[in-house]
């Protein structure tokens, strides 16, 4: 999984992240199997970490007045 696509939403990551840490917390999976689904959890984290920066940087724009995308001087 590279960068979101616009159509992932920090909301879907996250539940999909969810699934991810449930299904390991369940235990008894084979490790490769285990493996793969920690490798699927970092990606997610990384995927919700960039979204939430990028939701930061959008804000601390707007409290500054500086004008970002989709916003108007």
């Amino acid at each position: 999984m590279s960068a979101p696509t616009p159509v992932e939403t920090y909301e879907a990551l996250y539940a999909r992240l969810q699934g991810v840490v449930a299904r390991l917390e369940q235990g008894e999976l084979p490790l490769a199997e285990a493996l793969t689904l920690y490798e699927q959890g970092v990606r997610l984290v990384t995927n919700c970490q960039h979204l939430l920066d990028h939701a930061e940087l959008r804000v601390q724009q707007i409290l500054s007045g500086e004008p970002g995308p989709g916003l108007e001087a």
